[in-house]
């Protein structure tokens, strides 16, 4: 699997597991062992117990984009998202970050580390956002 659908894979199940709140499919996306850091200022996170933990407050069915992964080299790329999610039916809520991925050659992660902000407001990406990720064929 080359780095491209590596990363694409990522993000495409990414999303739809983020959508559906399902952890166990995150977790199917990471070698056993990965380093996995879900914000500059957090400890490392075994990335399904993350999604779990992240995924419950939350309500279903936000509206998650990821974008286009950008290659930066062999076994490496990035990959933009934004989303627009709301805790226990409270306000609208956006959090829109980067992850860093590094994928082994069976298509991996093995390492990921993200960046993200959130406000507590909605806000669409602004224009010249990342490449809306294609769908799977």
């Amino acid at each position: 699997m080359t780095t491209r659908e590596a990363a694409e894979r990522w993000a495409r199940e990414w999303e739809r597991a983020w959508r559906d709140h399902d952890a166990d499919q995150v977790a199917t996306l990471y070698a056993d062992g990965a380093g996995f850091r879900p914000g500059p200022f957090r400890d490392r996170r075994d990335p399904g117990e993350y999604a779990a933990w992240a995924f419950g407050s939350e309500d279903a069915g936000g509206e998650i984009r990821f974008g286009e992964p950008v290659v930066v080299g062999e076994g490496t790329a990035a990959v933009e998202w934004w989303a627009i999610v709301s805790d226990s039916g409270g306000p609208e809520t956006t959090i829109a970050g980067v992850s860093l991925l590094r994928f082994d050659g069976d298509g991996l992660v093995v390492d990921e580390r993200d960046y993200w902000n959130v406000d507590e407001t909605r806000h669409e990406p602004h224009e010249g956002w990342g490449a809306p990720l294609r769908s799977a064929t």
